[in-house]
């Protein structure tokens, strides 16, 4: 990220590890914003990981998640994928490009991309973001995604 970002911007970023930002003080950023990153870390205590870091280094945070009961599955962009069995989702990943997704090759590629693409539920954003108001983003009437953002009254100017 050094040199993405001009210095006399006013941002700041940085790389790192979602889940573990032992480095960055409490609150040290004014925002902390997160697309479609979280399924993207691990397991549920990956995701709960990164759910308590952003919402310790931000003094307000913004996170954004697909939601897993979307029938459209959006990196792939098969319906039903998700729901599909492991081995299932491993075959077709290693046999055809899927969505987004570059051709792989191996059953030890296709499985670690399955592993590092984990959708989460309602249920999830909200034990994992318990103080945060939460919003559903809607296509179509279905829930496309789900929004966690820190209470509206701490993005008021300081």
């Amino acid at each position: 990220l050094e040199g993405k970002v001009p210095p006399d911007s006013g941002f700041k970023a940085r790389a790192g590890d979602a889940r573990d930002l032992n480095d960055v003080g409490d609150g040290e950023y004014d925002v902390a914003f997160s697309n479609s990153v979280i399924e993207h870390v691990g397991d549920l205590d990956d995701q709960a990981a990164m759910a308590r870091e952003v919402a310790r280094v931000g003094k307000r945070y913004y996170v954004q998640t697909p939601n897993y009961y979307f029938p459209i599955e959006p990196h792939f962009l098969f319906p039903g994928f998700q729901w599909l069995p492991i081995p299932m989702r491993v075959w077709l990943i290693s046999h055809f490009r899927m969505g987004y997704m570059k051709e792989i090759y191996t059953k030890e590629q296709a499985k670690d991309v399955i592993f590092h693409t984990q959708l989460l539920t309602s249920r999830n954003m909200k034990t994992m973001f318990p103080n945060a108001e939460h919003v559903p983003e809607r296509i179509f009437g279905l829930t496309k995604s789900f929004i966690a953002h820190s209470p509206c009254d701490t993005w008021k100017a300081e």
